[in-house]
């Protein structure tokens, strides 16, 4: 089922919606939402926080826009959210909770399997003193996307809970892959949630709808959520449209999750056995992992060369490459991948 031709292994953002999703989306039954009016998104956002067994949901427009909300509802100007330096809201939101927000980011080093030591979110933790803003949350991600889409275990997620509760902190889990991380640890996606003050999930990664992420939690934070999704221009009128795929992508879409998985690990233990490709088999357990270069090999250049055998992967940094197994990848993508993989080492190694 690859697209257009190309095995696209950028990203499971690349997914388009099925042929199920396109007939929910004519078919929804629509309303202004903003007005609370929209049936289909109501029943989205009720599946959705009875699915992370929450009290209730809200439909955003990405999960940039959920974590943001889910800050601003959490903490103000001048307080401080505690997360890791390798988390998607600290690298790849713009900085947003501090440009839109006034939050303080307190970046604390991520460790290889994606969690924060329970020291360092301690350490880092502020006492009441003038000078300094006030802890609020403490952030974390599931599955951690740089940290090789590595899982966070419940009894993890719990203890950091604790911790921050023990300090009137609430704890955000940004989600994005939250249906990932339970499938890899076989665990339902609501016990992953249940330490989590409030936590965002996105629709349109590996479950394939083509737009959208829903923040769960308590009603008194929706609420609050609700009012800063508006500020940030998130209040959508006949959304059902939207939310009608996601709805299919809950019901349909979860299980199948770990076709992916299994297929990162076959192509990832194929090309560990690629000489001047390393991979580190103990972190693939999702459907995302990455790939070291051996030097001199440019990670640029080989991404140029898979992709004259219509094979594309992102270049991390000049030796590392990101693979993402999703719903278009299947098991003949992946045998046609591994020569493919072969000959762009060669091709370089030929052209230097």
């Amino acid at each position: 089922m690859s697209l257009n031709g190309w095995i696209d292994l950028r990203s499971d953002t690349i997914t388009q919606p099925t042929e199920a999703m396109r007939r929910a989306m004519y078919e929804a039954e629509v309303g202004d939402d903003v007005y609370r009016e929209d049936p289909t998104v109501r029943r989205l956002e009720e599946l959705a926080a009875a699915m992370l067994g929450k009290e209730a949901g809200l439909l955003v427009t990405s999960g940039t826009q959920g974590n943001l909300a889910a800050m601003l509802a959490q903490a103000g100007r001048r307080d401080e959210v505690i997360l890791g330096n390798r988390s998607h809201i600290h690298i790849f939101e713009q900085g947003g909770i501090a440009a839109l927000g006034g939050i303080h980011p307190r970046p604390v080093p991520n460790q290889p399997d994606g969690t924060l030591r329970l020291e360092d979110i301690r350490a880092a933790i502020r006492p009441e003193n003038i000078h300094f803003p006030r802890s609020r949350v403490v952030a974390l991600e599931n599955t951690h996307n740089l940290c090789h889409g590595s899982p966070l275990s419940v009894a993890y997620t719990q203890a950091v809970a604790d911790l921050a509760r023990a300090h009137n902190l609430r704890l955000h889990v940004d989600g994005a892959r939250i249906f990932n991380a339970a499938i890899a640890l076989g665990v339902p996606a609501r016990a992953l949630a249940a330490p989590a003050d409030s936590l965002m999930f996105s629709l349109s990664k590996g479950l394939a709808a083509p737009i959208g992420s829903v923040l769960v939690g308590d009603r008194d934070f929706i609420e609050e959520a609700r009012r800063a999704r508006k500020v940030l221009g998130g209040g959508m009128r006949q959304a059902g449209v939207i939310a009608a795929a996601g709805i299919v992508a809950l019901t349909q879409m979860v299980d199948r999750l770990a076709e992916d998985h299994a297929r990162a690990r076959r192509l990832a233990e194929a090309l560990a056995n690629i000489p001047g490709l390393h991979v580190d088999l103990d972190r693939v357990r999702t459907n995302i992992f990455y790939v070291e270069l051996d030097a001199p090999y440019d990670a640029g250049a080989f991404r140029q060369a898979l992709e004259t055998h219509r094979v594309r992967v992102l270049a991390l940094d000049s030796r590392t490459i990101r693979v993402v197994t999703h719903y278009h990848i299947t098991d003949e993508d992946v045998d046609r991948a591994i020569p493919a993989f072969q000959a762009a080492l060669q091709q370089i190694q030929t052209h230097g």
